[in-house]
């Protein structure tokens, strides 16, 4: 068809000599100012602030030693007191349970078995809470009301399963709350911090939903359903009594429900939207109301359920409206806040609105070092897919670049992780370094993504390397029939299922993809599936159901497993993992450079012994962004 249009336009020539002598004249855009990769990929100045429960601090994690530490400073004042001193591992997570005190989850080298600590505000004090080899700890419930304890749950007894318990921080001791019989997924505490519902997975792919009216009751079973219906109680409401909950039951969009949790039936649907899930619900504590909802269209956006809610983002948005908004905490009194701002073009600022004063005061830039005028913007698209499902999307051009002049550019495509996940808008760090370096970045949103329904998500089961790729394919095909892709400088990276998702797009499309570039990528689905880690496991019968069952389905899962197809391969690859990975194991890797290289195909091979899945160090980012961008370059880069 290309050929045919030119030929067309030939014919035209001799009648639009001069638009056409003037469009060829068109120059190209300067290229944007080449900014040094590690203003990308370096930990950001001052990031994760919170706020104590008083309202008379607040914290942040900021780098100590190349290392995400948390910093504790008292508002008003100029100096900050960093209370942890970690140098191996940045801090993956922390919050105020109290405030005399911060806890924080850190794990090592990426094995993301998880330890509690404690840090006094004052920094003189730090102590592990769960300090247990091979156990993963999980914060449930931080108590808000009951200063000194917290609810976690751990694997320590098993490793497949999680026991919740009551820790006290004073003493450190802690009291198991109920013991896992072996099927519990999930607990759930009333405002009171009383444990009072389990989500069980029963005959491998259902849900039960077990009930107690106090701790001291017998469980009862109160609903059941596949897991394909999506029941997800939030919270409890006010009265401790129904729960409010985001569900897909008889309905394809997931909405906000009241959910009468005793006897299993839904009272009310308070918010739905027609095309999008509702994804996030909020709700006031002190004022006992619900807030808010939240779903994605190309955007975060949100419903309103409370008056005064509204008036306040209305308030934030006279003065940061040029910029998303988001409330990331707020003290137990409510009336002092910490705000985000970001954008496609800027990791944003923190400020902090106090809402006694209508003061807006900016704490800081999340990033200053990087300049929002040199980003480049970011597009949503959309298109069909060859079964005709439309497939959103995200296209980040060259600075300089418009959809409508952008032609014969090199691409590289993303498709994100999960599967079972999706891509949102926003400042992709990765999306930008690739752009300055004159890359055009495709994403799409592949059936299976969430956030579309329930009939979206589930096209994709069963659908690995097959139409989920085609899905990707087919982003591909329309960039090139749009012009925009120069059809034979087009790269494929991703991670995670991103990865799975470069290897076979690289064995299903070998003349359409110059390059690839998996990161912590699946290449066997059977050897993938056996090393999952053991808190997956009692959840294998849905990711038969939803991927393929290794013996039922063995002869599908050996064509969409790249490693057994290594033989289709022309373009050459990176590869880059990390050997503590507990979901990707090192192996999948592994497996896949001795295959490519008993065939002789060109592969590169990253391998960090101190990173697990996706590389957290800010040294190893650097060292894997550099390959990377010398890998491109080499293989989809200027030609000129």
């Amino acid at each position: 068809m290309r050929k045919i249009n030119l030929s067309i336009l030939a014919l035209l020539i001799t009648a639009v000599a001069v638009v056409a002598s003037s469009c060829n004249m068109e120059k190209k855009p300067e290229k944007a100012r080449q900014i040094p990769l590690e203003d990308f990929f370096k930990n950001p100045e001052k990031t994760a602030y919170k706020i104590s429960p008083d309202g008379n601090y607040y914290s942040y994690l900021a780098p100590y030693e190349s290392r995400l530490n948390v910093f504790v400073q008292e508002r008003g004042k100029e100096e900050a007191m960093r209370i942890t001193s970690e140098t191996d591992r940045d801090i993956a997570g922390y919050f105020w349970p109290n405030n005399e005190q911060i806890l924080y989850l850190k794990d090592d080298g990426g094995n993301e078995n998880y330890k509690l600590y404690g840090a006094s505000i004052d920094g003189s004090e730090v102590v592990c809470f769960t300090d247990f080899e091979d156990v993963r700890t999980q914060i449930t419930e931080t108590l808000p009301d009951i200063e000194d304890e917290v609810i976690i749950e751990m694997n320590k007894r098993n490793p497949q399963v999680f026991d919740p318990y009551r820790l006290n921080l004073k003493t450190g001791e802690m009291e198991m709350l109920a013991e896992n019989p072996g099927n519990i997924q999930g607990w759930m505490f009333d405002h009171d911090g009383k444990l009072r519902v389990a989500f069980a997975i029963t005959d491998g792919v259902n849900v039960t939903y077990l009930y107690r009216e106090t701790e001291q009751d017998e469980w009862s079973e109160v609903l059941t359903t596949s897991f394909k219906d999506e029941l997800s109680p939030r919270f409890f409401d006010f009265e401790n009594k129904n729960v409010i909950a985001t569900s897909n039951i008889g309905r394809d969009k997931s909405a906000v429900v009241v959910f009468d949790i005793a006897n299993g039936e839904e009272v009310e649907e308070l918010y739905s939207h027609p095309d999008y899930d509702v994804e996030g619900v909020y709700f006031s504590r002190k004022d006992k109301k619900l807030t808010s909802a939240s779903y994605t269209s190309w955007k975060r956006e949100r419903h309103f359920f409370d008056e005064e809610t509204k008036k306040l983002f209305a308030r934030l948005e006279q003065d940061l409206g040029d910029y998303e908004i988001a409330i990331t905490g707020k003290n137990k009194a409510e009336d002092v806040f910490i705000i985000r701002t970001y954008s496609d073009k800027s990791l944003g600022a923190y400020y902090i609105y106090d809402m006694n004063t209508d003061k807006l005061e900016k704490i800081t830039e999340v990033s200053p070092w990087i300049d929002e005028n040199e980003m480049a913007n970011v597009f949503p698209i959309q298109y069909q897919s060859r079964d005709g499902l439309t497939i959103h999307g995200y296209l980040t051009l060259p600075k300089g670049y418009t959809k409508e002049t952008a032609k014969d550019l090199p691409v590289v495509v993303n498709p994100h992780g999960g599967p079972w996940a999706r891509d949102g808008w926003g400042f992709n760090p990765e999306i930008q370094f690739l752009a300055n370096r004159g890359f055009a970045v495709l994403q799409m949103n592949f059936r299976g993504s969430t956030g579309y329904g329930k009939a979206f998500w589930e096209a994709s089961f069963k659908k690995w390397g097959r139409e989920m790729q085609d899905d990707i394919t087919d982003g591909t095909l329309w960039l090139i029939d749009k012009g925009i892709a120069d059809p034979e400088r087009i790269a494929i990276y991703g991670g995670s299922y991103g990865g799975y998702a470069t290897l076979m797009g690289l064995v299903k499309e070998p003349e359409l993809y110059a390059a690839g570039v998996d990161y912590v990528g699946v290449s066997n689905m059977f050897t993938f599936m056996k090393t999952i880690p053991p808190y997956w496991k009692p959840m294998l019968d849905m990711m038969y159901e939803m991927a393929g069952d290794p013996v039922k389905d063995s002869l599908m899962l050996r064509e969409v497993s790249p490693v057994y197809q290594v033989d289709k391969i022309e373009a050459p690859l990176f590869i880059a993992q990390g050997r503590n990975d507990p979901r990707v194991n090192v192996d999948e890797s592994d497996q896949m450079v001795e295959a490519m290289k008993e065939r002789g195909v060109e592969v590169e091979y990253l391998v960090k012994d101190n990173e697990g899945h996706g590389f957290r160090n800010e040294e190893n980012r650097f060292e894997f962004y550099r390959a990377m961008e010398n890998f491109l370059n080499q293989h989809i880069g200027e030609t000129e």
